[in-house]
C-alpha cells in the first residue's frame, strides 16, 4: 500500500521543453487562487506482463495507490467517498471508439469494484459511450436493465430535447449524462488525433453530444473547450482517471497499434486541463523519441487546451507553475 507521496516538480518542465511554445492563456478556475492543480500519474512497468495482457492485481493496485495518493487517504474506500457517494447514480464515460484502442475494460470492472464496496449499488452505475457497437467492440457487454451495472450507447437512450449552448457549441446532451447520471467520472485514453492533435479528457466529452461532428474545423479549437462548458458536462463531470495503460503518439483516433506504447499508466485529476497539458506532453516526448514532428510542425497543436484555461473558460490551468504533478 502506498502511503508516502513523491513530489515531482521538474517531470513537467522536462517533457515541456519539447515544445517551442508557451501557453497562450495561465488562468485557474479562479485566477485569484494560489492552490496548485493536482495531477497523480501512476505507473507500474510491470502491469502488461506481455504485451496487451494485463495483470489484473497489478491494476487493482495501481488504480488503489493513485486514487489513496490524490486525496491523502491510506485507506482506499475513504478515498473513492472524497469521488461518490452511496445514493448517487454514477456514470462512467469510456472512449472506445477505436475499439480495442478504447479504455480498457479492466480499468472499468476495476473501478466498479470500489464503487460497489463504498456502497453503490451496482444498478446504479452505468458503463456509457457513443454507441453500443463501439462499446462492444472495445470489449464491454452491453446491459439494458436488470439489478446489475448497466451498458449502452447515446444510441439506446437517446438526446435531451433541448440545445445547451455555450460560445460555438449548440448540442442535444445524451440522456444518460442529462437525465440518468447524478455524476460522471470520466475515463478517458490518451492519444494522438489527427485533426485536434491530442484527444485526452476534454474531447472526450464529443462522445457526449448529438454533433460531434460539426466541431473538428480550425483543430477543434473553441469548440473542445466550448462543448466542456455545456452545463450538464461542465456541472457533472467530477473526476477524471485517464486510461495511459497503452497510449498513441501518432495516427490517431484509429487504433494504430504500431504507434502506441506501453505507459503503463493513470493519471488521476480534477482539472481537466492541466491532464490534458501532461498528456499532450507525453505525445510530444514519445514523439521526439521516434523522430516525429512536433503536433505544432505537423499542424495540428492541440490550441484548445489554452483555449479552455483563459477567462472565458475557467476550466482549469495550462501553467505548468500552477501544477503540482505526484509521480508514484
Amino acid at each position: 500500500m502506498m502511503h508516502r507521496r513523491k513530489f515531482i516538480k521538474t517531470g513537467l518542465a522536462a517533457a515541456g521543453s519539447l515544445i517551442t511554445t508557451s501557453p497562450i492563456y495561465t488562468f485557474c478556475a479562479d485566477p485569484q487562487s494560489t492552490k496548485k492543480s493536482h495531477i497523480v500519474f501512476a505507473r507500474d512497468p510491470l502491469l502488461q506482463s506481455t504485451p496487451n495482457l494485463i495483470d489484473s492485481d497489478r491494476l487493482i493496485r495501481l488504480l488503489d495507490n493513485g486514487m489513496q495518493a490524490y486525496f491523502d487517504e491510506d485507506n482506499v474506500h475513504s478515498a473513492w467517498k472524497h469521488v461518490v457517494k452511496p445514493q448517487e447514480v454514477i456514470g462512467l464515460k469510456v472512449n472506445c471508439l477505436s475499439g480495442p484502442g478504447g479504455t480498457h475494460h479492466e480499468l472499468v470492472e476495476a473501478i466498479c469494484e470500489r464503487l460497489r464496496e463504498v456502497g453503490v449499488k451496482a444498478d446504479q452505475i452505468i458503463i456509457w459511450d457513443r454507441m453500443d457497437e463501439d462499446l462492444e467492440n472495445g470489449g464491454f457487454k452491453i446491459v439494458y436493465r436488470g439489478n446489475q451495472i448497466k451498458c449502452f450507447g447515446n444510441d439506446a437512450v437517446g438526446f435531451s430535447s433541448d440545445f445547451e449552448i455555450f460560445g460555438s457549441a449548440a448540442s442535444l446532451i445524451s440522456k444518460t449524462l442529462s437525465h440518468y447520471c447524478d455524476k460522471v467520472i470520466n475515463i478517458p485514453v490518451l492519444k494522438d488525433h489527427g485533426i485536434a492533435g491530442l484527444t485526452m479528457s476534454l474531447k472526450n466529452m464529443f462522445g457526449a453530444i448529438h454533433n460531434p461532428n460539426k466541431y473538428h474545423l480550425n483543430i477543434g479549437d473553441p469548440y473542445i473547450a466550448d462543448v466542456y462548458m455545456l452545463p450538464s458536462i461542465k456541472n457533472k463531470v467530477r473526476f477524471t482517471i485517464c486510461d495511459t495503460i497503452n497510449a498513441q503518439y501518432n495516427g490517431g483516433p484509429s487504433h494504430m497499434p504500431h504507434w502506441t506504447w506501453p505507459c503503463n499508466g493513470l493519471i488521476f485529476g480534477e482539472d481537466p486541463v492541466a491532464l490534458d497539458y501532461l498528456g499532450w506532453q507525453l505525445v510530444e516526448t514519445e514523439r521526439q523519441k521516434h523522430n516525429l514532428k512536433s503536433l505544432k510542425e505537423s499542424g495540428r497543436e492541440p490550441t484548445y487546451i489554452s483555449t479552455a484555461a483563459d477567462v472565458n473558460h475557467r476550466l482549469g490551468t495550462n501553467d505548468p507553475a500552477k501544477m503540482e504533478v505526484i509521480e508514484i
